[in-house]
């Protein structure tokens, strides 16, 4: 047991001095390239500081989001920690080009904005952060028209469900 963590060990101090000779003669180049930075002009900033789902619906999209059954969420009914609450959306909704996350009690009810590229699967999964309990909305756009999709979250405090 002692000889094989030994072993170990000593596999990977070698490789690191490998590795780090290899950096340090030019060998082996660390390239290290940033992300691409969309466009400012696209992102939705006065919709993030929008109270209220409808009014956010309103600024994010310039139209009301109809009820679809065609829209799944994935989240806990009860939230034993409202500081990360997870939530998934997929739809079975065609050409879809964006999914919203909006908290309605939230003080700024956009919580996740995603562009879903064409070709691309319509699923988002995030965690989000709610103060209490509250309705989490998911509008998907599709063909041009909105839909959206609610459950209700209840943040209990330990999991109690009080």
């Amino acid at each position: 047991m002692t000889d094989q963590r030994r072993r170990g060990f000593l596999k990977g101090m070698l490789g690191a001095g490998v590795a780090g000779f290899a950096l340090g003669s030019g060998i082996m180049s660390l390239r290290v390239q940033a992300a691409a930075t969309p466009d400012a002009s696209d992102w939705p900033k006065k919709a993030f500081n929008t109270p209220g789902v409808d009014e956010t619906i309103a600024e994010l999209y310039e139209m009301e989001a109809t009820e679809s059954d065609q829209i799944t969420m994935d989240l806990p009914t009860i939230a034993q920690n409202g500081a990360v609450v997870p939530v998934s959306v997929e739809t079975t909704l065609p050409n879809v080009t964006s999914i919203a996350l909006l908290v309605d009690r939230n003080p700024n009810a956009l919580a996740a904005y995603f562009d879903i590229p064409q070709g691309t699967l319509p699923f988002v999964s995030n965690r989000l952060k709610m103060a209490e309990t509250t309705d989490v909305v998911a509008v998907v756009i599709s063909d041009g028209k909105a839909y959206k999709a609610t459950q209700n979250v209840k943040v209990t405090v330990g999991g109690c469900g009080g």
